[in-house]
């Protein structure tokens, strides 16, 4: 369980005072506004009568029924919990990076982000970090499917785990707004920039599961380096053969020097 920060324990006390409430009572609405995403909490505090739930737009139920100004009470308390979590960075689902397949017939989906920043508000679970230590605090997290992302502006670096693996991206220029995944046949991981929306594979591979890559590369160009070399085009070798037998021609009736005969010859022999 996460545990609040010296600055949430600040703002605990703070609401606790304001709002008439012990700052145990408080802390543990705070928890269940966070786990209902800032816009409704189920929770059970004596302070609170018991058992109840809040939801944004005032709706409060409670153990007590009847108790008109409790309802009222918790339900302030309640708003601004949220208030102050949403303008908290990391703490709250935004769906802020949009996944939309390019494919026939594949759905459309969306995935789950936090915005830029990190909450000052709890202690950072270390169990929840996934990503190389030194990369530091991430600037933005999100997941998708079975992927999870964490950009690091700063460091300019981009972690990416999937198939069990932990990948990362030199980021160069690119100031990275959002990712998305191309679902169906050849699906892949696109990222939005300054630039419009690309292909993660033209990013530099840094490391993989914390071995570097030496010197980093771009899995494009790991791809290009590995396919199969294309074909010789037909009749090449019967095309530098006529070719050949040109320059002798040449050579015979003294156009061509022996040493150009000999460099035009050379050169016309490596193209087999």
């Amino acid at each position: 369980m996460q545990q609040l920060a010296p600055e949430g324990l600040r703002i605990v006390n703070d609401l606790a005072q304001r709002h008439g409430f012990s700052p145990q009572a408080v802390t543990h609405m705070v928890f269940a506004v966070l786990n209902g995403n800032g816009a409704m909490s189920q929770f059970n505090h004596p302070e609170f009568a018991g058992s109840g739930q809040w939801m944004q737009g005032g709706m409060v139920m409670l153990g007590d029924m009847f108790n008109n100004a409790l309802k009222a009470r918790v339900d302030g308390l309640c708003q601004a919990i949220a208030n102050v979590l949403a303008n908290q960075p990391g703490l709250l689902q935004s769906g802020s990076y949009q996944s939309q397949s390019q494919s026939g017939g594949a759905r459309q989906h969306q995935a789950t982000g936090t915005p830029l920043g990190q909450s000052s508000l709890f202690i950072p679970d270390p169990r929840d970090q996934w990503w190389p230590s030194g990369l530091g605090p991430p600037s933005a997290t999100g997941a998708q499917n079975n992927v999870r992302y964490a950009y690091f502006a700063n460091a300019r670096r981009l972690a990416i785990e999937t198939g069990g693996s932990v990948w990362v991206y030199d980021t160069q220029d690119h100031q990275i707004g959002g990712f998305s995944q191309q679902q169906g046949t050849g699906s892949s991981i696109l990222f939005s920039s300054q630039y419009g929306t690309l292909d993660l594979a033209s990013l530099p591979v840094v490391s993989r599961n914390g071995q570097p890559a030496s010197p980093p590369v771009s899995a494009q160009t790991i791809r290009t380096a590995t396919a199969a070399p294309p074909p010789n085009p037909p009749h090449q070798g019967a095309d530098v053969f006529a070719a050949l037998e040109r320059l002798g021609d040449l050579k015979a009736k003294g156009i061509l020097t022996d040493e150009e005969f000999a460099a035009k010859k050379a050169e016309l022999l490596n193209r087999l």
